[in-house]
């Protein structure tokens, strides 16, 4: 079977992921399976998503994913080499022979070529050398211009944020998975974190903004994606309001010691010390991100700082790869992936949250940080009745409605 996978967060789906999802299996045939491992509740940005995981799962199920399993938090907030790692590690072991990504240049080899140099100790001594050489100098900077010394032009592709990613995945790749084909997919529409000009699909951060004011997104969800999120905002389950979480995580960071700050998996060279400074002398999120930031240290590194901190990630969780794989959606040909696995996937498969408590204590302890993030993130949420903890305790993948359930696998939605 041809299993193509595909990392995600859908946040939210847009007619853009839908043409991904098209080219990827357009160049595998019909019959392959599309294979997504997505974000959970809180993503790579260091935000809490629109709309929680098992809406997002279930939008992309309906869209033309046949299976949708959840990447771990520590995984969700980390760089975004952990990130791919995390995804990446996952794919392999769920079966996935091939990897489709998007990228701006389309065009494998350079990727190829820039993922291979940047596993090279001689580069990582390059950078570690200019970053010493000059403190206001940010990593990804120093990783260009120790990349371009290297390779030169190709360098240029670190610039470009979904083939920033792509040269992540394809480290992970040939660390972990070497017989993965990678499959870019040009990039088309509005760039990522750009205004859309002229044709093409709108970026995911243009729809949040647009959907955040009010503004009509018509045209840009496909059909199947926009009824889940209308379900969803009707029932007060869309986070609209992006400060909606700042109380709950202002009186988290408050309550923390100075060494929890410097415990965090990022808070080398002084940074827990500026966060935790900065956590005890500002009114609000905005003012504490802008008195720790630097020239060194980007804006998403801070965000997700502040959410491992308020959610309890300390760093050592991501040190491994994720020792489970939780399913949040399929249809009939995920089931069939999911039947072909049997004893031959080297982590557990968990369909019923249940499972977990006999698993490892490692597994455990990742589901329960996750657990207590989705119990964090539906504080957030404009529906009081939709704020009670435990769900994702509770919680079963959403299965198409023409998939028949059976043993081991919950009914459909809630």
């Amino acid at each position: 079977m041809a299993v193509i996978g595909v990392v995600c967060e859908y946040n939210p789906f847009h007619r853009g992921h839908l043409l991904h999802l098209q080219r990827c299996r357009e160049a595998l045939g019909e019959k392959s399976t599309v294979l997504c491992v997505m974000s959970g509740d809180f993503v790579q940005r260091g935000e809490a998503a629109l709309y929680d995981k098992f809406a997002r799962a279930e939008a992309a199920c309906r869209c033309g994913a046949d299976l949708v399993i959840e990447l771990p938090l520590p995984w969700c907030l980390s760089s975004a080499e952990g990130f791919a790692r995390g995804a990446v590690s996952l794919l392999a072991s769920l079966g996935a022979t091939q990897l489709g990504f998007g990228s701006e240049s389309g065009k494998i080899e350079p990727l190829r070529e820039l993922a291979h140099a940047l596993r090279d100790p001689c580069l990582t001594e390059e950078i570690k050398a200019l970053l010493a050489e000059d403190p206001s100098l940010s990593f990804a900077a120093a990783r260009e211009k120790a990349a371009q010394a290297m390779l030169g032009d190709a360098a240029t592709l670190l610039r470009r944020p979904n083939d920033i990613l792509a040269v992540e995945y394809l480290k992970a790749a040939e660390e972990l998975a070497p017989d993965l084909e990678l499959l870019p997919v040009l990039r088309v529409g509005a760039g990522h974190d750009r205004a859309r000009e002229g044709e093409g699909p709108c970026s995911a951060s243009e729809l949040r903004a647009r959907i955040r004011a009010g503004e009509s997104v018509a045209g840009e969800i496909p059909e199947k994606a926009a009824e889940v999120y209308k379900r969803e905002r009707e029932a007060g389950r869309e986070l609209k309001d992006t400060e909606a979480l700042e109380t709950a995580l202002l009186s988290r960071l408050r309550m923390l010691e100075r060494e929890e700050f410097r415990a965090l998996s990022d808070a080398g060279e002084g940074l827990g010390d500026r966060l935790w400074r900065a956590v005890q002398e500002e009114n609000g999120l905005e003012e504490i991100l802008t008195a720790a930031k630097s020239k060194r240290y980007a804006l998403a590194r801070l965000r997700r700082m502040v959410l491992c901190a308020a959610l309890g990630l300390r760093g050592g969780e991501r040190r491994e790869l994720p020792s489970y794989a939780r399913v949040l959606a399929f249809d009939g040909q995920g089931r069939e992936l999911l039947r072909g696995l049997g004893e031959t996937c080297p982590v557990p498969v968990v369909t019923k949250p249940a499972q977990v408590r006999k698993l490892s204590p490692r597994c455990g302890q990742i589901f329960a940080l996750g657990a207590r993030a989705h119990d964090f993130y539906v504080l957030g949420l404009p529906g009081r009745d939709q704020r009670g903890p435990g769900e994702d305790w509770r919680r079963g993948p959403w299965i198409l409605p023409d998939v028949p359930s059976e043993q081991g696998v919950h009914g459909e939605g809630k």
